[in-house]
């Protein structure tokens, strides 16, 4: 079943039109996508990516900056693993990197400055097939992700047989299910489709019928996608909760840079941090980080 299934996602990922725009999902940072630092214009160029998670949040923060300074170019490259982009800005082929996580000691090899810039929520939702079920408690998740529940109708739907897109260990998005839900301990479900990309996940719960997963918010929401939002343990997914801390499930979103940047990367980088800056990311779903 596992298998069957799994081919089946992997052909309606495959297929589907709907894409992240401006997102490229690679393992590595490819050098030949890197100009030199000026382009035929004579822009100085900054060269920035992030992690899949992250790129949003830097996308439209490059985007909204090229409009606002006519000598500046955010060559956006595409978007990595966090180790990748980490990496990158390491060895100067990224001036600037966002990351869905804090930065940990031994990542920064001491060339590092990482500022928190955002919060995005991590929805789970429903494909829009699930019409009855709007909110599910710890237990029923739990029950869910096990493969302990596997019908809509245990939890209020419809008699449906449950499909669970899932994403690795490793990710953003799983760890924060276990932190706050599912627990360190709980056996993934047999079944469950597991899909590297969160790209991949937003296509297949949009395209496959009474699935649930879990993905950005601030995506969801700037993207007016037609999934069905549950609120978990009857708290929504809603800026008021994201702030006050009542939803705790959120990723933090930052950017990492080199030590004493240049005069162009600090421009962005003040960008970034300005008020015009957390309005961009409001606009787009984020919750703004209060740091300095």
């Amino acid at each position: 079943m596992k298998l069957r299934l799994s081919t089946y996602v992997l052909s309606i990922i495959a297929t589907t039109t709907f894409v992240i725009p401006g997102c490229s999902f690679n393992n590595t940072i490819s050098t030949s996508s890197i100009s030199t630092t000026s382009d035929t214009q004579g822009k100085k160029e900054i060269k920035v990516s992030g992690s899949t998670s992250s790129y949003k949040a830097i996308k439209i923060l490059a985007e909204s900056y090229e409009i606002k300074n006519k000598t500046i170019k955010a060559n956006l490259l595409p978007a990595n693993q966090s180790e990748v982009t980490i990496a990158g800005v390491k060895e100067g082929l990224l001036e600037i990197g966002s990351i869905s996580k804090v930065l940990k000691p031994e990542e920064n090899d001491g060339t590092l400055e990482y500022k928190e810039i955002a919060k995005d929520a991590l929805l789970v939702a429903t494909n829009s097939s699930i019409k009855k079920v709007k909110n599910l408690t710890t237990e029923q998740l739990k029950g869910i992700y096990s493969g302990q529940i596997k019908n809509w109708q245990e939890v209020g739907g419809n008699d449906a047989k449950i499909v669970v897109l899932d994403r690795p260990e490793d990710e953003s998005a799983k760890r924060l299910l276990r932190k706050h839900y599912l627990g360190e301990t709980l056996t993934n479900s047999p079944e469950a489709v597991v899909l590297r990309e969160e790209g991949d996940l937003i296509t297949a719960i949009q395209n496959i019928p009474d699935s649930i997963g879990a993905f950005s918010a601030a995506y969801a929401i700037s993207n007016k996608l037609p999934v069905n939002y549950l609120s978990l343990n009857g708290v929504e997914v809603i800026p008021e909760n994201i702030k006050s801390g009542k939803y705790s499930m959120v990723r933090d979103i930052g950017i990492i840079y080199k030590k004493a940047p240049d005069d162009a990367v600090k421009q962005f980088l003040d960008f970034i941090l300005s008020q015009e800056g957390k309005r961009v990311l409001i606009k787009e779903g984020f919750t703004p980080s209060t740091e300095k």
